[in-house]
């Protein structure tokens, strides 16, 4: 009888059970809806992934392509939104109007060092980003020294040499693929002005073929795992390594003899910190790398889409020419750092084609502090403490309240009287960033665009014989797609006409 009444009531018993808890439920929402205050953060739109979670199908939309991504959700959530890949909110801010504590914040509040460390294996150890923030400072100021004016004049010298022999082995007339060609004639320069003499004369094709090894080393799948223990990636470190042996051997060599060069070798080589501490052979070959990592690929890139754009819009063309003339007749065949400086034209036919294709298309931070933000339309967002924060030059560059018909090429934008690359303030663009990390090589990038298109347009007749070049969205520095096939002509041009 007892079990039979025990197992009667046991039922009865856990519907009870669950009832008070149901109930219980209830009351605490309902006491925490009325008395615990409610959250007053005022968070960023998050990008649906649907018909997947956010989390994965944030994943799906941002590897099938970023700009892709924003070009679809800019419109429907604004300039401000949240994109979530498992564990990690990225918030992106569209716009000089939402990005400039972006590009102003102090390295305590939004650092770069979390989002680059992928950065770590091939730029080596105690450099950059392996290194705390007061040390990065340091390092910096010896990038800075490196590139003051009386260096550059030193580079630009260089630049033309360099520039003046690749050219010299071109026939009367041919076709060629332009972006071959100037990516070779960068790789050249930059050895002889940032690597040294000794690597340019005698170890150009062994340090070529291990920069070579180091940049298919840094692939997408780079970025989550640096160090996962795939072919690329073995060969990028015995890359690393040999580097490393034959710059100790050269700054070895240069230190005993007392040799000094012009070049940037040697001001990492004379660097000191503010303790009087020398610069180690290590420091010095992973500054180098990492100098040679941000110009040449975003210098090449850049120098091809300059002449794609100048050969298939003749205004321009006719209109860089001319001012060219206009040199030769003041200066003669001098090209010199003062010259380049007068070359208004070309300086803003190279800008228009880095706005409509920086090579960097996303740029990171991750979010020690929280912050607000509030757009043009007025509203105001806050974005919390562990978000990565991103921005997007190739997509900001191209915004239709700041730049007028924005997808087209057209470097009067930036001529006196129009420049829309101010009209919303310091970060309307942004191909070089900007702020407290911007780029420190950009009068170096331009001298060297400059250098060598001065050189074509005074010595040859271009045309552009392949379809106008596509971007290459799968490569980690965004540039351009297959073969840029030109047909050149040697010419001297004449001033006269």
């Amino acid at each position: 009888m007892d079990e039979q009444v025990h197992t009667e009531t046991t039922p009865i018993k856990i519907l009870n059970t669950g009832i008070l808890l149901v109930v219980t439920f209830l009351v605490l929402k309902l006491i925490s809806f009325f008395i615990v205050p409610k959250s007053r953060k005022r968070l960023p739109p998050v990008v649906q992934g649907w018909p997947w979670p956010p989390f994965i199908g944030g994943l799906f939309r941002f590897l099938k392509g970023p700009i892709l991504m924003l070009s679809e959700e800019y419109p429907k959530l604004g300039s401000v939104f949240t994109l979530k890949l498992f564990h990690k909110n990225i918030t992106f801010l569209i716009g000089p109007e939402v990005s400039a504590h972006f590009f102003k914040a102090t390295e305590s509040d939004l650092s770069q060092q979390e989002v680059y460390q992928f950065n770590v294996p091939t730029f080596g150890p105690g450099v950059v980003f392996d290194v705390d923030y007061s040390v990065r400072q340091e390092q910096f100021r010896f990038f800075t020294e490196a590139l003051r004016v009386n260096k550059l004049k030193g580079y630009v010298n260089q630049m033309v040499t360099e520039t003046e022999e690749y050219f010299s082995k071109w026939g009367s007339s041919g076709e060629v693929d332009l972006k071959y060609e100037l990516e070779h004639l960068i790789i050249l320069t930059a050895s002889r002005c940032l690597l040294g003499r000794e690597v340019r004369d005698k170890l150009f094709d062994d340090v070529s073929a291990l920069f070579h090894d180091l940049d298919n080393g840094m692939l997408p799948i780079s970025v989550l795992f640096p160090h996962l223990p795939i072919p690329a990636h073995k060969r990028r470190d015995r890359a690393r390594q040999r580097l490393a042996d034959i710059f100790a051997n050269i700054i070895a060599s240069r230190k005993s003899a007392k040799n000094s060069e012009d070049d940037m070798l040697q001001c990492f080589i004379d660097s000191k910190y503010k303790d009087g501490r020398p610069t180690t052979e290590g420091e010095v070959t992973g500054l180098l790398i990492a100098a040679l990592f941000a110009g040449q690929h975003t210098s090449s890139i850049t120098s091809t889409w300059t002449g794609a754009y100048l050969m298939c819009n003749n205004q321009y063309l006719s209109a860089a020419v001319e001012e060219q003339k206009k040199l030769m007749q003041k200066h003669g065949d001098k090209v010199d750092h003062d010259v380049l400086a007068e070359m208004d034209v070309l300086y803003r036919c190279i800008k228009e084609a880095l706005r409509l294709h920086p090579p960097l298309i996303i740029l990171l931070r991750s979010s020690h502090s929280e912050f607000s933000v509030t757009t043009r339309e007025g509203k105001a967002y806050d974005i919390p403490k562990g978000h990565i924060v991103a921005t997007s030059p190739a997509f900001a560059n191209r915004l239709p309240h700041i730049f007028k018909d924005p997808d087209r090429y057209d470097p009067d934008r930036y001529a006196v009287g129009r420049e829309e690359d101010k009209v919303a303030g310091a970060f309307s663009y942004i191909s070089f960033g900007g702020g407290r990390h911007g780029c420190l090589g950009e009068p170096f990038a331009y001298l060297q665009i400059k250098t060598i298109w001065t050189h074509l347009l005074r010595n040859f007749e271009l045309e552009l014989v392949s379809p106008f070049p596509e971007i290459d969205w799968n490569a980690m520095v965004v540039g351009v797609k297959g073969k840029v096939m030109v047909r050149y002509k040697r010419r001297e041009l004449s001033l006269n006409q």
